[in-house]
């Protein structure tokens, strides 16, 4: 029985990358991250949605949003709640062939 990396059957099954589709998945699969780090850190940190989105200045049903998928939160809200929850944000921004971090 063959063995697949997961790097082969993604370029088999979304396509390789550098083309549309892959570049979707790929920025999805990094939102879900995301969302998945900030549930991570509001239960570590013993809040609710509630609560967290109180000390935001949102609903908790943003939170929640934020937490299941970012892609429909607001990139300012996203940041208010790293700030609240007291996490270091460091991105790192490609273009063509030069690297900016922030």
């Amino acid at each position: 029985m063959k063995t697949y990396s997961l790097e082969e059957l993604t370029n088999n099954y979304i396509g390789k990358k550098g083309t549309k589709k892959r570049d979707e998945f790929d920025n999805e699969l990094r939102l879900d991250l995301l969302g998945y780090e900030i549930k991570k850190a509001r239960k570590a940190r013993k809040l609710t949605q509630e609560q967290l989105g109180e000390l935001v200045g949102v609903k908790k049903a943003q939170i929640s949003k934020i937490e299941s998928s970012t892609s429909d939160a607001r990139f300012s809200t996203i940041l208010k709640v790293f700030k609240v929850l007291g996490a270091k944000v460091k991105f790192d921004v490609e273009l063509n062939d030069h690297k900016l971090a922030y």
